[in-house]
């Protein structure tokens, strides 16, 4: 039986450090020795104020660092964002400064070695401090996603990615959702992070996980050693079929998800949760995939007066389906492969994802007929 910590919690340092540490002693938190390399992996997305709710919080970052400090271990902080530099993610977080005059060692994943997660990837490169801690401590943020519905716990391990290489997997895996699911699940198993202690004091619904989502605090602090089981309490504490979340949904047709949980504290039951509508990205025969793809899909657009031209979208672009034409952003939605990347790193929250008008009619069609 796994056990899921659930405690309810503000972003007062001395209430998250209390609850940090309870959590962590009462999942196992003793394994730490002194001396061990600990990486503490927080959501470090984009440039951020703690208010927007897109990074990890930096009073649980240092909860985090203070603990293994306690341990006698050596605690490092590590990400590789999607966009923005590290150092600048680090200052405008607050993370910089809550661990100043604190022995950790903050930096992004740069290296990486390369590491057989199992079939169909078989091997790719993964960074190199995750594949080498002694422990790691997952800090994800309870966040809505665009194309995962929810990031959680297991897809928090996809930053052990580094860099551009993100985008290189969201191509590879293309149109099928299932099969990025697999990959962040392959992921998550090589690393195996020790711990995971999920940020859902202010988490994130709408259209996550950057900035065109909007804060709702939710007062949650959640801890396993298992982050399958992490996010399967959050399914639950949002009356959310876990079935519904692609991660989750791959792990168990896997068979490596442990379903018999037991959850200590009280557990609320969180109503009207707004999650992202999520439509399917395959369907009808093969022939016609061309014209659903172009007319009938959900796809990202561009809310004009907001957006600023920064290039961050087609920067970030796996499949290079965004430029711009007259002053406007312009998507080639034959190209598109709805990762909604370009939703995830805007800055100023100005894409969306949109059902064009003909999908959502065969959408209804659909559903009030079947």
């Amino acid at each position: 039986m796994t056990k899921v910590i659930l405690r309810k919690s503000t972003y007062d340092y001395d209430v998250v450090k209390a609850l940090f540490f309870e959590t962590m002693d009462a999942i196992g938190g003793g394994l730490i020795g002194r001396g061990n390399r600990v990486l503490i992996k927080p959501n470090l997305l984009s440039p951020a104020s703690p208010g927007d709710a897109v990074l990890t919080h930096p009073t649980i970052v240092k909860a985090a660092v203070e603990y293994v400090l306690q341990k006698g271990a050596r605690p490092q902080v590590s990400d590789s964002p999607a966009i923005g530099s590290f150092e600048k993610i680090m200052k405008d977080s607050g993370i910089r400064g809550a661990l100043a005059g604190l022995d950790v060692t903050c930096r992004a994943f740069e290296n990486f070695l390369r590491t057989n997660i199992g079939e169909p990837f078989n091997q790719i490169e993964m960074a190199e401090d995750a594949i080498n801690a002694d422990l790691i401590i997952n800090l994800p943020k309870l966040k809505t996603h665009s194309q995962m519905l929810l990031t959680l716990g297991v897809k928090n391990m996809f930053g052990c990615i580094v860099g551009y290489r993100k985008a290189e997997w969201h191509m590879r895996t293309g149109i099928n959702r299932a099969m990025f699911a697999k990959l962040l699940v392959l992921i998550y198993q090589r690393i195996r992070p020790s711990f995971t202690i999920l940020d859902g004091i202010l988490a994130m619904e709408g259209e996550g996980p950057g900035k065109s989502g909007r804060p709702r605090e939710l007062g949650i602090l959640m801890g396993s050693r298992d982050a399958f089981a992490v996010d399967s309490t959050v399914c639950r504490m949002l009356g959310l079929d876990a079935e519904r979340l692609p991660t989750l949904k791959v792990a168990r047709e896997m068979g490596i998800m442990e379903t018999d949980i037991e959850i200590d504290g009280a557990f609320p039951i969180v109503h009207d949760f707004i999650l992202p509508r999520i439509s399917p990205l395959l369907y009808g025969p093969r022939k016609l995939h061309g014209f659903i793809r172009r007319h009938l899909l959900q796809r990202p657009v561009s809310h004009d007066p907001t957006c600023q031209m920064c290039g961050e979208c087609w920067k970030t672009c796996p499949a290079g389906a965004i430029s711009l034409r007259e002053k406007k952003l312009s998507f080639d939605y034959d190209r598109c492969i709805r990762c909604f990347c370009c939703i995830e790193v805007c800055p100023y929250g100005a894409l969306h994802a949109r059902e064009t008008f003909p999908g959502r009619l065969i959408r209804k069609v659909i559903a009030r007929h079947f």
